[in-house]
């Protein structure tokens, strides 16, 4: 259909690819192994249970091949969780097994190294909120707040806005962005509301607004392919933004969530013109106005995600077909995406523009203050 996905690079008829078994991948070496195994043991923040739990299934998938042990009594409650982590890795070989645990403690330990720690090549560019790096070809822009969800503060705006400049105009073929620890991006920090300037109200409306329209810009006019590695629960300015993408591909426990009407808000990112296009008017309105939550499978039926991984190979798959992407001829991709995005960039320049007047007006009402009120009264309770 051409109403799907018609901005999606190279994904002509925005067929929806179904989850899928691992592809074969080689297996980190031994040295590689030993190292990771080290590098857990000095990590200075505890990745909480449900990280630990794969760790440990992946340790034991590496060393000893799939589960083989009988399983534990149910009120054995630990031993019970360590055994269903173990077992549900089901056939996943020792090779892979070990990638990933090399891949996970990796990804664990860069949510704790200093931003400038993180750029391995062709960055020279520290980052208070994200994680920048320029290799193989591919500069990633990693959300670094995990702590927070990966909630974008003000400050995480302008960086992003940064990065993704600077990105546009460096050597690299593509572009990555994706998050640190288990969400992908939780939206709006709703503390950005509680910040008053001097000017009262109408002036955080105005600034926000005019911050919000910068940010949305610079995805209309990236020049190069744009690619969403969505390694968790994304919501609101984190999936209506996916449409600018050029392609999505998320984990299968990724979630996309657009909670606009219960925060008395309006949706931004030219969601509001093209979610219909991309999934249909139905659809998008059970997003934008109902704020129906999709599960990545959903979310790839509709045209919003070009292809869901099973959890245990996301990673070691998504990157490997990124570095095969990487290799293909640098100016030809980008004039291709711009032969595709200069159809429409005015139109969308002029929706985003139209966006951002709504956002305003709906952050001055009572029903938005009311809303974002309760929204901290709530949080206060727990």
């Amino acid at each position: 259909s051409t109403s799907k996905r018609q901005i999606r690079f190279l994904q002509p008829g925005a067929v929806c690819a179904p989850l899928h078994s691992s592809a074969a991948v080689m297996g980190a070496s031994v040295e590689e192994f030993n190292a990771a195994k080290e590098n857990l043991g000095a990590l200075k923040k505890d990745p909480g249970n449900e990280v630990k739990l794969k760790v440990y299934a992946l340790f034991k998938q590496a060393t000893q091949g799939p589960c083989n042990t009988s399983k534990p009594s149910m009120l054995d409650f630990v031993n019970k969780a360590k055994w269903d982590a173990w077992k549900s890795l089901g056939p996943v070989s020792q090779e892979e097994a070990r990638q990933q645990y090399v891949d996970l403690i990796s990804s664990l330990v860069g949510t704790e190294a200093p931003a400038v720690a993180a750029q391995p090549t062709g960055s020279t560019k520290g980052f208070q909120t994200l994680l920048v790096s320029t290799e193989d070809n591919i500069t990633t822009i990693r959300l670094n707040r995990p702590e927070k969800k990966n909630a974008i503060t003000v400050e995480m705006y302008n960086e992003l806005i940064e990065a993704l400049d600077l990105a546009g105009k460096d050597d690299s073929v593509i572009t990555v962005i994706t998050g640190s620890g288990d969400y992908y991006c939780s939206g709006n920090d709703l503390n950005n509301f509680t910040k008053i300037p001097e000017g009262g109200v109408e002036k955080l409306a105005k600034e926000s607004g005019e911050l919000l329209r910068r940010y949305v810009k610079v995805y209309i006019d990236f020049p190069k392919p744009l690619i969403g590695v969505i390694n968790g629960p994304a919501v609101g300015v984190s999936v209506t933004l996916l449409g600018l993408f050029d392609v999505v591909y998320a984990t299968e426990k990724a979630t996309f969530h657009t909670p606009f009407s219960q925060l008395g808000q309006s949706p931004e990112g030219c969601s509001s013109y093209l979610f219909p296009k991309i999934m249909g008017a139905a659809k998008a309105s059970e997003m934008l106005l109902f704020n129906k939550k999709l599960t990545a499978t959903q979310a790839c039926e509709v045209g919003l995600v070009t292809e869901v991984f099973p959890e245990s190979s996301f990673q070691s798959e998504v990157w490997t077909r990124l570095k095969a992407y990487a290799k293909l001829p640098r100016n030809s991709l980008a004039l291709s995406k711009q032969l595709i995005r200069v159809v429409e960039k005015e139109k969308l320049h002029a929706v985003n523009d139209a966006e951002v007047e709504r956002l305003v007006e709906r952050w001055l009402s009572d029903e938005c203050m009311q809303a974002i009120m309760s929204f901290f009264q709530a949080k206060s309770k727990l």
